[in-house]
Formats: C-alpha cells, structure tokens, sequence
C-alpha cells in the first residue's frame, strides 16, 4: 500500500483531540505556582483510586521508584528474595537489586508472557520476602496461585502493572488482585504523562502511608526523618495532564481491543506468527500487541523498510544482564522466557489508528512470509 506509514506509537494523535483540555490544565498549574505534591496530585490519586478499586493511592516519581518505595515500605531488604520474571523490563529486577536484595527468576508462560505461578512458587525458599508478578504487556498475571501461596508464609505479593493499568482479570481490576501494586505513566504507556511519573496502590493504609513518607526522603513532617527515603514526588504538571487522559483511558482501551480483533482477523492465515491471545478470564488492554515471529529480525527490517514502525521487547533477558552476573544465573535456564526473546516483536496497536494503516502493517507482514515461501519454493 503505497505512500502509508505507521508509527509504532503516534502520541500526537491521541493528543490532538485533548489538546485544549491539556493546555487549559497545565495554565491552571504555571498560574497557581504550585508545583510539587499539591491539589493536582492529590486529585489524581484520589481519582486513581477511585478507577482502580483501591481505598487510596500514592503518586511518585516514576514507576521505577514506584517498586522500590512499596518493597522498601514492606522491609525487603539485604539478604532477602524476590520471585520475578525474567522477561520484563530491567525496572523490575533493578528495583529488587536497589535495595540489596537478589531477584529469584522463574520462567513465563509462551501463552500470556506472564509468570508461570507454578515455577514462581517452586523457586520459593526460606529467604523469600515478595513475589513480583509482572502484568506484561497489559494482561494481568495468574496471581491467584501466588497469594495463595504467599498468605500462610508471610510472603508480600506486589503487582508490577506498570503496563497494565484498566487491565481485568476474573472482575478484578489490576492493582486489586494482591497484597499492593506500582504503576508507570512513561509516556508510552497506555495512561502516558507528558514526562515521567509513577504510582503506588493498595488496601493497608500502614503500609502505603509509609511509602507516602519515604518518597519524601523517609521524612513524616519537615527536616524530620526515622528512615532514609528518596526523592520521588509525582508533580503538579504531570498529575494535571494524566487526570485530564485518565477519564479517557477506557474509550482508549477499548479502541486498542478492536484493533487486537482486526489483525487476528487479518493474520489469522499467517502460520509462522503467533498472534497474543486475548485473555478468556479478563480484560487485555494491549499496551504492545506482541507476536511470536519466525526469524523475528528479518521481519522487523522488512517491516521497517515498509515504514512500520516495530519494536522488541526485550531482546536479552534479565537472567543474562551483566549486571546482575553476581546472581549467578547463566543462559539456557529459563527456557521459555528465552525463546520469547528471540521471537517476540510488537507492532501498532494504539486506537487511533485507521483501518488503512492496520491494512498495511497485516499486509506488510503477509508479503514478507509470502515471499520467503516463493524464495523457498
């Protein structure tokens, strides 16, 4: 299809239609002259916790902090372990890390990305604190089978739903399924700010006040401090602009939901693909829309070479960074997660888009494995 092309994500569409709304809200803020942990804030978590079904919610810096802040307000620590995914992005592990603490790896599920609950719970050991299931690429984790697990040990379940904020699982909303859960508003998010920005929620109110105290250096009022915090204070601005996008959020979901259903109508035929299934039990909200590809980086050159956009997540798995070689992992242990490596590439899925470009990322792919089956053939 000619002279069409794709973005992998096109903020400016999506910005367009609130645009005044937007500019309207961050003028209210440069006017008021507050900028840090005011009115705005505090609207927004409450309106956060009213969306996602929790009794309140803190707003920090980033996502990433948003993980650190709620494992360090549940005292893992030095010598603690953390069941999590090794196919995630690196926040996750970085957070456990962060805090002097080893990140204990278990294997995905090739259907849902997720952690398998049966291998996270088999890789349960007296030193561990926390399961760090990962809602990844917006379908909520099995995490029934972990608080399960978890409540007669003791064991803290945090839901990394960085991705995943407005996904469902069996009625429940992400961020209600455990014992707490972190949120990222990076601005490729599904919810995105205009800048960085994070959010911490749950149901005990001890635990998430601590947390509201260690985002501002551990302090409970001014020049006081019991624990050493950090800085990590969600702004007025970005507050401002991510309640105007929150009343939007579900309309947004629900046009990247048909636009799931489309491309599995589309490449339902294309057999070296396989397309992310939607999630029988819940509501997938597809932050990416992530096939398993045969030779994956082939098709990503071609398709960029069709002006669709693409991108992989995530290339090199967290049980092979350098960085956490001291955890004594090594390639081949965690199979499944591996091979998603290797495979798994994402394409468009944001809901602006027109059926024509959904046409031309379906037929772009199409093209490049008929055309390997005629070089073949």
């Amino acid at each position: 299809m000619a002279n069409v092309t794709v973005p992998l994500l096109d903020l400016k569409a999506q910005y367009a239609p609130i645009k005044a709304e937007v500019e309207e809200a961050v003028r209210q803020v440069l006017d008021s002259q507050v900028f840090i942990l005011g009115p705005r804030v505090a609207a927004f978590e409450k309106a956060c916790a009213a969306y996602i079904g929790t009794p309140s919610t803190v707003g920090v810096a980033n996502g990433s902090d948003a993980i650190v802040l709620a494992l360090q307000a549940r005292d893992i620590k030095a010598g603690d372990e953390v069941v999590t995914s090794p196919f995630t992005f690196f926040a996750t592990a970085g957070a456990v890390a962060r805090l002097g603490a080893r990140a204990v790896f278990a294997d995905i599920d090739e259907k849902t990305f997720n952690l398998d609950p049966k291998a996270a719970i088999a890789a349960v050991t007296p030193k561990t604190k926390a399961f760090l299931p990962v809602h990844l690429f917006g379908r909520c984790a099995e995490v029934e089978p972990l608080v399960a697990a978890a409540k007669p040990k003791g064991i803290f379940v945090l839901e990394d739903a960085a991705q995943a904020i407005g996904a469902k699982r069996k009625g429940k909303s992400a961020g209600t399924l455990a014992d707490g859960a972190t949120f990222s508003f990076f601005p490729s998010k599904n919810l995105g700010g205009a800048g960085d920005g994070g959010l911490v929620a749950g149901t005990d109110s001890a635990w998430l006040d601590r947390v509201k105290r260690l985002r501002v250096h551990g302090g409970a009022k001014q020049y006081v401090h019991d624990e050493v915090g950090m800085n990590s204070r969600l702004d007025e601005l970005q507050a401002a602009v991510l309640e105007v996008k929150l009343k939007r959020l579900d309309a947004w979901t629900d046009g990247r939901r048909k636009n799931a259903e489309k491309y599995r109508t589309l490449l339902k035929d294309v057999s070296e693909i396989v397309l992310p299934s939607d999630d029988p039990d819940g509501r997938h909200i597809y932050n990416q829309f992530t096939l398993l590809a045969d030779r994956r980086d082939a098709l990503k050159e071609h398709l960029a070479a069709q002006g669709v956009g693409n991108a992989i997540y995530y290339p090199i798995c967290l049980h092979e960074q350098k960085c956490f070689a001291d955890w004594g992992y090594s390639k081949g242990q965690f199979p499944v997660s591996e091979r998603a490596a290797e495979r798994a590439i994402s394409i468009p899925i944001y809901g602006e888009l027109t059926d024509a470009q959904i046409e031309h990322v379906a037929s772009s792919i199409r093209s490049f494995y008929r055309g390997a089956q005629r070089a073949t053939g």
